[in-house]
């Protein structure tokens, strides 16, 4: 079945946003890293993003990202992308950031619209263009203005997908009419951001998902796609609907994702470590329901 979606995405179509492992002791575990990198490419993720929000970026120096970033591609090669998270609030150290993830050996870039300061919409476009111009890499653009408190509008995102080297949008506004907007008038590449809308954004003509619930369930995220591909689509939204439960603990029951991710990681014997503060670690209760979610989607 011929849809939509037939090119192929900049990045590919199944992303995972990647935890970042640490030590007990709190330091970057790059052993552990590049060990959940190759599991997650074996069981189905096209690439990986790193240093993102779920990638605690904001507790992560500039080293550490460079780090990260080397340390994964030694262990995936060119079997998946590598994108990396390099937004701030600041224009110039977002410049910095970017130069040295492309040193580092990524594919691409994440940019997140900078947070804080509320910068009105030609100062964000206007920060954009100039990462995009300075970088030599292709920028996906991260919009999620509940955590930024800036959005960046769809008349915006349709200025900015005129750069040659803005491809894409992480896209976790829920303003799915925004989207498709875009969409209609762009040829940007639309990943979903939040894992309910993994499916019905791809069906629309999104490119994929760059997903925190694939740091567990890769392989059942990806099927997802892979069915609807196929042109099975009841089977492929009952297959949305299965992950619905364990979505919904991750991403929706009152911890950020990058808590619940680890705490899942940690329970199944997986590189994680603890979270780096201000993040406090998932207490006994959310452990316990998130593996029962995770066995009824695993072996259900």
């Amino acid at each position: 079945m011929t849809t939509a979606n037939a090119s192929a995405p900049p990045f590919g179509r199944a992303l995972c946003a990647m935890i970042t492992p640490f030590t007990e002791a709190g330091s970057l575990d790059l052993d552990g890293a590049q060990r959940l990198a190759d599991r997650l490419v074996a069981e189905g993720c096209d690439g990986l993003v790193l240093s993102g929000t779920t990638g605690e970026s904001p507790t992560t120096s500039d080293a550490e990202k460079s780090e990260l970033i080397r340390a994964v591609r030694e262990a995936v090669g060119d079997r998946a992308t590598i994108v990396a998270g390099v937004g701030t609030f600041d224009t110039r150290h977002t410049v910095e950031l970017a130069l040295m993830a492309e040193k580092a050996g990524a594919d691409g870039l994440l940019v997140v619209a900078p947070y804080y300061s509320k910068p009105p919409q030609d100062a964000v476009e206007a920060h954009f263009r100039e990462i995009a111009d300075a970088a030599g890499l292709p920028l996906a653009l991260y919009d999620i203005p509940g955590r930024t408190g800036t959005r960046i509008e769809p008349e915006t995102l349709i200025r900015l997908a005129e750069h040659p080297r803005i491809v894409a949008v992480k896209d976790c506004s829920y303003d799915f009419l925004g989207a498709q907007k875009v969409l209609a008038r762009t040829e940007l590449a639309y990943y979903a951001g939040c894992d309910e809308h993994n499916l019905a954004l791809y069906a629309v003509g999104g490119s994929g998902y760059i997903s925190t619930v694939a740091n567990v369930v890769p392989a059942q995220l990806r099927a997802v796609l892979d069915t609807f591909e196929a042109g099975d689509t009841p089977v492929s939204a009952r297959l949305q609907q299965r992950a619905t439960p364990l979505i919904e603990l991750m991403m929706a029951a009152g911890l950020p994702g990058a808590v619940t991710a680890k705490a899942l990681l940690n329970a199944l014997g997986l590189p994680a470590g603890p979270v780096r503060a201000p993040l406090r670690p998932a207490g006994r209760e959310a452990v316990d329901g998130l593996l029962a979610a995770y066995e009824e989607l695993t072996t259900g």
